[in-house]
């Protein structure tokens, strides 16, 4: 977000893939596309070493006529963790840093909120989601956009509290491989846009793909981000266009910030599969050594419940590699990806036993269509029967999205018709919280708004809600909307401010129950 007897006979006796795609398989993806509203989307699938699809659908942006094509760049949100770590590998392959290197040794500045931690914390830990950080902590540094470089931005993780113990257990993050993107620049004298066009994209011939948004911007051939957001919910209503411009702060590139192509992301298959060996070439990204390393299982991750329709895609075992979600499904062993940045979202998959990779790219948020073709390309390589997965992933969503904002309509009918407990003038003031920085409350014509000085034009109206909470909807609808609460002392005196998302569907990178507020002390 998983075994039928006849899969596991055919896996029993050695079945080999099929040649080529399904043979209906460009009408069917056109079909669910229109049918979807996805305005484009790029496929790459790679057998043996070769591409045998890698083909645009759509167009890059709605209102256009300029088609998708194979050169089409998207951004693709996390899968792009695997190049980061990838990254990391040429540098181990190169004597200049060990997997199990202290951070510390390379970043001496880095810092996390436990001195413990801090001394013990490597570079495999930055990487696999266990370091006792929360779901998401921390993203607000850079989620929807950051005015912060990303060196201010890693030295602010020290005020990040843990979740958990180090090491406990799985909570997906970003902001580590933040910390990762630094120690590659600490250790090659690159940044690690530079990093990766010139020793990660360039050797492996993926010439249309690019590390840094100023460039990408620049680029004829690129896809333009859209989503649905007037429904009452994200994910609900018409499709638009977004501004591509309002991106993750660059800070955070280093866990989400790629756009490739699908012609790009065949190579990127390719060599997965060759385990670091370049396509028609004697030569190598990587060693095996290295990929081995890659691949190999570190943490185990909870499993997400699905309702019975979709129980099949529920794996007996999942774990997290690094940079790659390792687990079953039907038998083999996948490793995948998913990737979601502002109006664009990706997954890429692997079956290393049967040679086969394949990437599917879309420039909207409507997952199901991702998830749906994912599984239904699975069904077809292991050679069991089709299962309508994408109608199944498309009922799930519309269920899904129909009860959140029923949930939300009835929550907003129902506040309780009490506070706020002070004028509105005595809500005013900055308030600062350690790892985010500030937010300042100003009266504006008899209302409250709230800005939040580290994320430029994310800022809006607070309406009261109930008691000491008022809610925002930003100015820029493409934010969640938050709660915020104020707390009081006994003598009417703001000790706190303190929010959490309205939408039950925020994406979990609205981290804004990770934040605490306390007053500034105005200067006298």
């Amino acid at each position: 977000m998983n075994k039928p007897v006849l899969s596991f006979c055919a896996l029993l006796f050695g079945a080999s893939a099929f040649a080529a795609p399904p043979a209906d398989f460009e009408a069917r993806v056109e079909k669910l596309r229109k049918e979807i509203g996805v305005p484009g989307m790029a496929v790459a699938i790679v057998e043996n070493g070769k591409a045998t699809m890698a083909k645009g659908f759509g167009v890059r942006a709605l209102g256009s006529n300029e088609p998708v094509d194979a050169d089409t760049i998207f951004p693709t949100g996390s899968t792009g963790k695997a190049v980061t770590t990838a990254a990391l590998a040429v540098l181990v392959d190169r004597g200049r840093i060990g997997w199990d290197d202290k951070v510390i040794d390379h970043l001496p500045g880095f810092a996390m909120y436990d001195p413990w931690v801090t001394r013990e914390i490597t570079i495999r830990d930055l990487l696999v989601h266990r370091s006792g950080l929360g779901l998401g902590e921390g993203d607000l540094l850079m989620v929807p956009r950051g005015s912060l470089s990303r060196a201010e931005s890693v030295r602010r993780l020290r005020y990040l509290k843990p979740a958990t113990s180090f090491r406990y257990g799985f909570a997906y993050d970003n902001v580590l491989y933040m910390v990762a993107g630094q120690l590659i620049e600490a250790v090659s004298g690159k940044t690690w846009e530079r990093f990766v066009a010139e020793d990660v994209f360039k050797p492996a011939g993926m010439l249309h793909s690019t590390s840094d948004d100023e460039v990408r911007w620049k680029v004829a051939d690129r896809a333009y981000p859209h989503a649905r957001m007037d429904g009452g919910l994200r994910g609900v209503g018409r499709q638009e266009r977004l501004d591509e411009r309002d991106v993750l702060g660059r800070a955070a590139a280093p866990a989400g910030g790629l756009a490739v192509s699908a012609n790009d992301m065949a190579r990127w298959l390719s060599i997965q599969l060759g385990r670091g060996k370049l396509p028609d070439s004697e030569g190598r990204l990587f060693s095996a050594k290295q990929s081995e390393e890659m691949w190999t299982p570190q943490v185990f991750q909870p499993v997400d419940p699905l309702p019975d329709s979709l129980k099949l895609a529920v794996p007996m075992f999942n774990t997290y590699a690094l940079g790659w979600d390792v687990q079953d499904y039907r038998g083999a062993k996948i490793l995948k990806h998913g990737g979601a940045v502002l109006g664009f979202k990706t997954v890429v998959a692997l079956l290393p036993d049967k040679q086969v990779g394949f990437a599917i790219e879309i420039n909207s948020e409507d997952g199901e269509i991702l998830y749906g073709l994912l599984y239904e390309l699975l069904d077809h390589y292991l050679g069991v029967p089709t299962n309508d997965w994408p109608e199944k992933f498309i009922a799930y969503k519309k269920e899904r999205l129909a009860k959140a904002l029923e949930a939300y309509k009835t929550a907003a009918a129902k506040p309780a018709k009490v506070g706020p407990s002070l004028p509105l003038a005595r809500y005013t003031g900055t308030y600062a919280d350690p790892w985010y920085g500030r937010i300042e409350v100003s009266q504006v014509q008899g209302r409250l708004a709230i800005e939040f000085k580290s994320t430029p034009r994310m800022g809006g109206a607070l309406d009261h809600w109930q008691y000491d909470s008022f809610v925002t909807r930003f100015t820029d609808k493409t934010i969640e909307p938050a709660y915020v609460t104020f707390a009081l002392d006994a003598d009417g005196k703001i000790t706190g401010v303190t929010l959490k998302p309205v939408s039950p569907l925020a994406d979990f990178s609205y981290d804004y129950q990770d934040l605490s507020f306390t007053p500034v002390e105005k200067s006298k």
